[in-house]
């Protein structure tokens, strides 16, 4: 007698179909996002490594983000202890012209025209913040404006306005590194240089015309004191470029290692897309030779042969 059909055939077929319809979704789930899977328990026994390891990414990535900010004001900082460097030789310099030539009518007029430039320096931003304010930095660090400030204020450290805290950032996960610079620290040496001018023009009256042996001999000693507060400023800024230095290695170093781990979770959570292609056809297969058998095993009921 030939074979009809039975309930068990029917159950095993519409297994078989279903699980094929899973792992064909599955698969196509996979060749979509080209990642293993959604969440953590598609991982099984790799999944506590992928933790520890999106944790260390996380905290990588913050460190480099760190230093790009970092790295964006100890720049600002350079700019405006550059300002202050030149503006500061430019004075030293616009006196040894006045000596050599005899002359100081316009000795004045450049002395203010630094001086503002020196002011501008240590009143330098970055991304709207004082950078030599210490944590004052919605505080402009000096109120001085002009050079008749220097003899009007009591002491020439009332003119700053900068509090004593030295930022301090994180160069990697071990070392962190003083970045701040004080106002003050670089600017009271300066302001007491063309302090000493002012103060000398307010007794005496302006330098006019030609120069005479007391005013010689006064401009000739303010050279040292110039060159002093200038080398003050240059130390200042040649620690400021180790500083920068040191980050901008760091966030390299830090870049690599955010690489590393970047492709050491892509070889746990991306997908290899041309085995993944293959299984993918594979699947489709299956679902199309189970829903065949289904439909071969519909033609093989008794109410056909009945029929």
């Amino acid at each position: 007698m030939t074979r009809v059909s039975t309930v068990q055939n029917y159950n095993i077929m519409t297994s078989n179909l279903m699980k094929a319809q899973v792992r064909q979704n599955d698969v196509g789930a996979q060749v979509s996002s080209q990642k293993v899977a959604s969440d953590l328990k598609g991982y099984a026994k790799n999944a506590e490594m992928l933790t520890a390891m999106r944790g260390t990414q996380t905290r990588i990535n913050g460190l480099i983000d760190q230093s790009k900010m970092v790295g964006n004001r100890l720049e600002m900082q350079d700019t405006g202890l550059g300002r202050i460097g030149t503006a500061t030789q430019s004075a030293r310099e616009a006196i040894a012209n006045s000596l050599a030539a005899g002359n100081a009518t316009t000795l004045m007029q450049q002395l203010t025209a630094s001086f503002g430039e020196v002011v501008q320096g240590l009143n330098t931003k970055s991304n709207g913040l004082y950078v030599f304010s210490g944590a004052k930095t919605d505080t402009a660090t000096t109120t001085a404006t002009v050079m008749t400030d220097l003899t009007a204020a009591a002491a020439t450290t009332d003119l700053f306005q900068n509090d004593q805290y030295v930022q301090t950032n994180r160069v990697d996960e071990q070392t962190s590194a003083k970045t701040g610079i004080l106002g003050d620290a670089v600017g009271v040496d300066v302001f007491d240089a063309f302090k000493q001018v002012q103060a000398y023009v307010d007794a005496n009256g302006p330098f006019t015309g030609n120069l005479n042996d007391t005013q010689v001999s006064f401009l000739k000693g303010l050279l040292p004191t110039f060159d002093n507060a200038y080398k003050g400023v240059i130390d200042a800024q040649g620690k400021n470029g180790v500083t920068q230095k040191r980050f901008e290695s760091a966030q390299k170093d830090l870049s690599n290692q955010a690489d590393t781990l970047t492709t050491m979770v892509g070889g746990i959570t991306d997908v290899d897309m041309a085995d993944a292609a293959t299984r993918l056809q594979a699947a489709q297969l299956a679902v199309q030779a189970s829903a065949q058998v289904f439909s071969s095993l519909q033609q093989s009921s008794l109410l056909n042969v009945l029929k």
